[in-house]
């Protein structure tokens, strides 16, 4: 008698997608396709009312290429200076919490003009479903746009260094990558990493990698990938890895790991402040 083996595999778009995009999309892409999963999804608890604070900055306007105009909510140092931090934030938009991590970023760091680029228009969610649909519905050219506007804004002859969070730092790392001979140093908190050897040759600033051991998403394995990539390229990169979940470290998230988060912080600020000297 003869048996017929029939194997069933078990059919996730979401997974399918996600997939599909690794092989042949950008790394901001891979990370936008996340969106499709339930469990990035509710990764993410929702934030929390901001406290009301009187803030240090205010919100500026530059111009970009494609004819638009970009915005940024800026901190400027009390003395003129060409040292920039350029803020990016996490996938719920330009909120009041990146606004209030700003002005603290600016007080501590000193003699630096911090930039919190709206990546997303001027649109900002407060619910997990807005948020993934704002960050599945980037368009990466704008984008682009809105950071070598930033760029343009903050002069030719500037020192720029980055930091983000989630969405935000794999945008950190492109931002860095987009500044060229700008760029002083980019700190990328679990945001999806550039591992095209190539296109990292094109970096010109050390990065601070800051990861969580318990990432489904931003796993252990993509963070030895990307080790393996920035080697190859002859670029500098020191990696942290705490042992959390993904998005320990955002401002606005309720249900954040303070230790981890403080340690974290600590280590970013020491490497900013090391490198805008």
């Amino acid at each position: 008698m003869k048996y017929i083996a029939v194997l069933i595999v078990l059919f996730s778009p979401a997974l399918a997608g996600a997939q599909t995009q690794s092989c042949c999309a950008s790394p901001t892409a891979q990370f936008a396709a996340f969106t499709g999963d339930r469990g990035f999804v509710m990764a993410h608890d929702e934030p929390l009312p901001a406290p009301s604070v009187t803030y240090a900055g205010q919100m500026t306007s530059f111009k970009t290429s494609d004819g638009g105009q970009g915005s940024a909510y800026a901190v400027v140092a009390a003395k003129p200076t060409k040292k920039y931090l350029f803020v990016v934030h996490e996938w719920w938009g330009l909120n009041d919490y990146i606004k209030q991590e700003a002005d603290r970023l600016q007080k501590e760091l000193g003699n630096v003009n911090v930039l919190a680029l709206d990546l997303y228009d001027g649109q900002v969610a407060s619910k997990r479903e807005d948020a993934a649909k704002l960050m599945g519905g980037v368009k990466e050219e704008r984008v682009r746009t809105i950071i070598e506007g930033a760029l343009e804004h903050a002069g030719e002859d500037a020192r720029v260094a980055t930091i983000g969070w989630c969405f935000g730092g794999g945008w950190s790392l492109q931002s860095s990558i987009l500044a060229g001979f700008r760029a002083a140093a980019c700190v990328m908190y679990y945001g999806m990493p550039e591992k095209e050897v190539e296109k990292l040759k094109h970096l010109n600033a050390p990065v601070l990698g800051i990861f969580a051991t318990k990432d489904a998403w931003i796993t252990p394995q993509v963070v030895k990938e990307f080790e393996a990539a920035m080697k190859k390229a002859g670029k500098k990169l020191t990696v942290r890895s705490y042992n959390a979940d993904h998005a320990f470290a955002n401002p606005s998230n309720p249900n954040f790991d303070k230790e981890a988060t403080g340690k974290a912080h600590a280590e970013a600020i020491a490497f900013l402040k090391k490198h805008l000297k």
